[in-house]
């Protein structure tokens, strides 16, 4: 982090400043408050340490001052030792916590530590309610940017009227997508209508595309409009256009190119004015190489086309994704859960996913049902999941699995891990409450928690210990 020291001493400034600066930070120095807002002005910082004692302005000043001008940063007061009236005031103010002389320099550090852990939190927050933010007028959830890429080509085409093929593999969300496109175009008030090709055989599809009239075939007691005239106006989605049979094919190739349409049993055109997008898993190229599908139609349906690349491709995308979906089946079921434990997620991100977002809504929809903590834990995964990634201990209760094919010192550290995580979870992430079950220092919890990238239960939620 960036920090600022406000000491009018110049050797305690200089000594803190140093210390900081070994542990990671950047640390610059002000010999007063006054100083210390016109530094805070210049350039943004992220913690102010800041004596009590001062010529001028106060440790007090300094906080009610920073508070009202930069509400961001957070400030820790350093008083002489017993000034507990001056501390509890400190804390009324707005200060983070107090510190007192002479400075526990572990104490700081874990202090530190602490403020990183809930910042980080905080924006993680801040980047995920914007991600919703976009998400509520895309219907897409991403923090990638590979689904940015996407994203942008989506808006740039969105104003035209233009057809649009939309490829990537099963459960990339391309109907997310072909939804953005409709929303962000000026069709958006006009109906957006969504059909299947795979889903019907070739004579119900070119009804459901198309209408018929009453009699036009056995069962067929009524008339009935298709979904380009429904669509009117508005977007008509075609998703799996590789599963088209080729009757179809021929159909809709006259009505993209005459904007009419025949419904089946009328001789009668019906113009229709619909914006186009497909979509598709299939290799269109082979379909046309193996004479499956028309290389006219492919012609028509590829103006733009836009590729969703697989989850896998975008990892970023999984925890958000991840935590979305959890909040929203934990709100559905009426389940209390807090989040995933940091060898849980581990699982998650690391996972391939073959069916993409649909297989890791499915996992995380499972999980929710099946656990029975306030933390999802690997154990609560699809085996699928939790077997993908070898070499990872797990844990469940006092019962430890370790991995056999895994080396020596590999497993080792895999034992370390999961009795740690396990001794942290049963202490509500208390590290010394842990680390006096486990026998060994707080300094050692800290140091392999850093060494592993995890934080306790109770650090994620950004409480202290």
């Amino acid at each position: 982090m960036k920090l600022l020291v406000v000491d009018d001493e110049q050797s305690q400034r200089d000594s803190l400043t140093s210390f900081l600066r070994q542990i990671g930070h950047t640390a610059d120095g002000a010999d007063s408050g006054e100083q210390c807002l016109k530094m805070l002005a210049r350039q943004g910082y992220d913690v102010v340490l800041t004596d009590y004692r001062m010529p001028g302005m106060t440790g007090l000043d300094v906080i009610r001052e920073v508070r009202k001008a930069h509400p961001m940063v957070d400030v820790i007061l350093i008083t002489a030792f017993g000034d507990i009236d001056t501390a509890v005031q400190a804390m009324k103010e707005g200060a983070h916590d107090f510190l007192n002389k002479p400075i526990d320099i572990n104490q700081l550090e874990v202090l530190l530590q602490h403020i990183a852990e809930h910042r980080k939190i905080v924006d993680e927050n801040r980047q995920l309610r914007e991600t919703l933010r976009k998400a509520s007028f895309t219907g897409i959830i991403s923090a990638s940017t590979e689904m940015e890429n996407v994203l942008n080509l989506a808006s740039r085409v969105a104003n035209s009227a233009s057809n649009v093929l939309i490829r990537g593999e099963t459960g990339v969300g391309k109907e997310l997508v072909a939804r953005a496109i409709h929303i962000a175009s000026p069709r958006r008030d006009k109906p957006f209508v969504a059909v299947n090709c795979s889903a019907l055989n070739e004579h119900l599809l070119e009804s459901e595309l198309f209408g018929h009239e009453k009699g036009a075939f056995t069962g067929a007691l009524y008339s009935r409009a298709g979904r380009f005239e429904v669509a009117n106006g508005g977007t008509l989605f075609l998703d799996e256009i590789g599963d088209l049979p080729p009757g179809v094919q021929v159909k809709l190739l006259r009505a993209i190119q005459e904007r009419t349409v025949e419904r089946v049993g009328s001789s009668q055109t019906v113009p229709v004015d619909v914006r186009l997008i497909t979509a598709t898993h299939r290799d269109l190229e082979a379909l046309m190489a193996a004479g499956q599908f028309r290389d006219d139609l492919y012609y028509r349906l590829n103006v733009v086309t836009i590729w969703v690349p697989p989850l896998r491709e975008r990892r970023q995308d999984i925890p958000v994704l991840a935590n979305v979906f959890l909040a929203k089946y934990a709100r559905e079921n009426q389940r209390v859960i807090k989040g995933f434990t940091p060898e849980a997620m581990e699982f998650i991100v690391r996972y391939a996913y073959p069916g993409n977002v649909r297989e890791l809504e499915n996992a995380v929809e499972r999980a929710v049902l099946l656990t029975r903590t306030e933390y999802l834990l690997p154990h609560d995964l699809p085996e699928t999941i939790r077997s993908s990634m070898p070499g990872a201990a797990e844990y469940e209760g006092d019962k430890i699995t370790l991995p056999l094919e895994a080396s020596l010192p590999d497993t080792v550290e895999q034992l370390e891990k999961a009795m740690l995580l396990s001794a942290l979870k049963k202490c509500d992430g208390n590290q010394t409450q842990a680390a006096r079950m486990l026998g060994i220092s707080e300094k050692s919890v800290r140091d392999r928690l850093k060494k592993w990238g995890v934080a306790s239960a109770r650090q994620e939620n950004g409480d202290g210990e």
